[in-house]
């Protein structure tokens, strides 16, 4: 016969910590000036950027993730984890994944470690991953870390990249709750195009590159992005995606107290919010002070906005992203109170 006994309800992934870190090396623009055919207005005119952090010789992504992760944990006021999941470009080694020693170095081993792999959209991917990890009740709590060390793969004498990204790490907590409670995490939008896997690159380290024999030149160890078509694709890609993700939660523009993009460019930033009609003071950017740090960059922008009281508990947030593949995701949530401490 039939149960009339009521299912109990999904556990929804919200956020309970927060934390952001950078390496303590500064490179400012007119650093970059003294190698580069460039100068500070140059720079600030095209990128909003005017420094960058970047991590020392012998400094990896997982030593940042780690310090970021400490940090987040201590924002939730936990010092357990089911599951670790650390989104990055840059990993330590091709093999193994960066996540099992990170979560080992937190006291975590034990928990489920593992890397995800969207480029800069991979912040938005392990939010999903991990609010999928959640609602199927692999885990309770969630430690999920964007790291990235573009120093380590951007060439120091490319002019078109090298002003651009920089070094760092942000991380959040994420638990088990409901889905009508603030904090909770909701509403995904994802996507990827493959035909256009060559627009952001770094062609060797992989089998594609080895399987071919050879040594590669300078340029195929290096990252390449073919700028103006990644703008166009960017702008494009994350409007959509935005839309499809208000729409599907029911949500106006004029519903979103922040938007939290990716921290690409400031120009990408700004068009993205204008093709949304979002007033551009409601864009969350912090670029100017950190460049493009790929995963890290959604939360890192969201531990500068927390830090400097812009967003505050009951705020509605869009999270939107774009990276290479081409991939490209969002989410909503509404900010947590009380807020993580930070």
């Amino acid at each position: 016969m039939p149960s009339n006994t009521l299912s109990p309800p999904v556990p929804a992934a919200v956020l309970c910590g927060l934390a952001g870190w950078v390496p303590p090396r500064v490179v400012t623009n007119d650093e970059l000036a003294e190698r580069l055919d460039t100068d500070d207005t140059w720079i600030r005119t095209r990128t909003g950027i005017r420094r960058r952090h970047v991590a020392e010789p012998g400094q990896a992504t997982s030593d940042l993730a780690v310090e970021a992760g400490r940090l987040a944990l201590r924002s939730a006021g936990t010092d357990s984890a089911d599951a670790v999941i650390v989104t990055t470009t840059t990993p330590d080694r091709p093999c193994p994944a960066t996540a099992p020693v990170v979560a080992t170095r937190l006291g975590l081993a034990g928990a489920a470690a593992f890397d995800v792999g969207a480029v800069c959209t991979g912040f938005v991917y392990g939010l999903a991953t991990a609010a999928g990890l959640i609602a199927s009740g692999v885990a309770r709590r969630v430690l999920l870390i964007g790291a990235d060390t573009y120093s380590t793969i951007v060439d120091p004498l490319d002019r078109t990249n090298a002003i651009i990204f920089g070094d760092g790490a942000g991380a959040i907590v994420l638990r088990a709750g409901h889905a009508d409670e603030p904090g909770a995490v909701g509403h995904f939008d994802l996507g990827s195009d493959g035909a256009h896997e060559d627009l952001i690159t770094v062609a060797a380290g992989g089998s594609r590159q080895r399987s071919t024999g050879g040594e590669p030149t300078r340029a195929e160890r290096h990252f390449a992005m073919r700028g103006k078509e990644v703008y166009r694709h960017a702008v494009t890609r994350m409007a959509a995606s935005a839309r499809t993700t208000l729409a599907a939660a029911g949500w106006k523009t004029d519903d979103v107290d922040h938007f939290v993009p990716h921290q690409a460019n400031l120009r990408i930033l700004h068009s993205v919010a204008d093709d949304l009609d979002l007033p551009r003071e409601r864009c969350v950017a912090n670029i100017d002070a950190v460049g493009n740090t790929g995963a890290a960059s959604i939360p890192l922008a969201l531990a500068d906005a927390v830090a400097r009281q812009r967003i505050r508990a009951g705020d509605r947030l869009l999270l939107t992203a774009f990276g290479g593949g081409l991939t490209w995701g969002s989410c909503l949530m509404t900010w947590p109170e009380p807020a993580p401490h930070l």
